[in-house]
């Protein structure tokens, strides 16, 4: 009898194992069959379920921006004020700094092989950007994306002065700066 598979569960675990090859290596120095090699799958297999690196990466980073979301909601569900709210965004991303920090640096080595106008322009990483967005302004309960855009700019600044700085710049002392701001802004407006 036949193995039964899950292609839509065997395409996410690629994709997630991936993620790994993809930060050890980097977007551009890896090939179709290094990623293969990494994931103990033939070449043929690998095409089958993404037809080249670009489009493994991008959905990728769709199925990242989704879990990701999914999983801070998770954890961070249960918590009542904005204080508190800003608070768990700046914990969350220091609990898994590490893995925010090869998100980061990938996109980055994405963004060297393909240059900006074609990112400026993809649908799937213009989507992932405005569900990340939205996400933030639902789960603090603001109208203006403007400021959940604030946010995501902060942590990815906060992210690269820990990769230059390392520990200079404790994610607690500037989560407190950002919660002060935010709740001073909201209240003029």
């Amino acid at each position: 009898m036949p193995k039964v598979v899950d292609r839509a569960e065997y395409r996410r675990e690629l994709l997630y194992k991936s993620f790994e090859l993809f930060a050890q290596k980097g977007y551009g120095s890896i090939t179709m069959r290094q990623i293969a090699e990494g994931l103990g799958v033939s070449t043929g297999t690998l095409y089958h379920y993404f037809p080249n690196k670009e489009a493994l990466f991008l959905q990728l980073v769709q199925e990242q921006t989704e879990q990701d979301i999914l999983n801070f909601l998770a954890e961070a569900s249960d918590i009542e004020t904005l204080e508190e709210r800003v608070g768990a965004i700046v914990q969350y991303v220091a609990k898994y700094e590490n893995y925010f920090f090869n998100q980061m640096v990938v996109c980055i080595d994405f963004y060297q092989q393909h240059g900006r106008s074609n990112i400026a322009h993809n649908e799937i990483l213009q989507r992932s950007w405005e569900d990340t967005r939205l996400a933030i302004s639902d789960y603090l309960q603001i109208q203006d994306l403007e400021v959940a855009d604030f946010i995501i700019t902060f942590i990815y600044g906060l992210i690269t002065e820990r990769l230059y700085m390392s520990d200079r710049v404790p994610f607690e002392q500037q989560g407190l700066i950002l919660k002060k701001m935010l709740i001073a802004y909201l209240k003029e407006s």
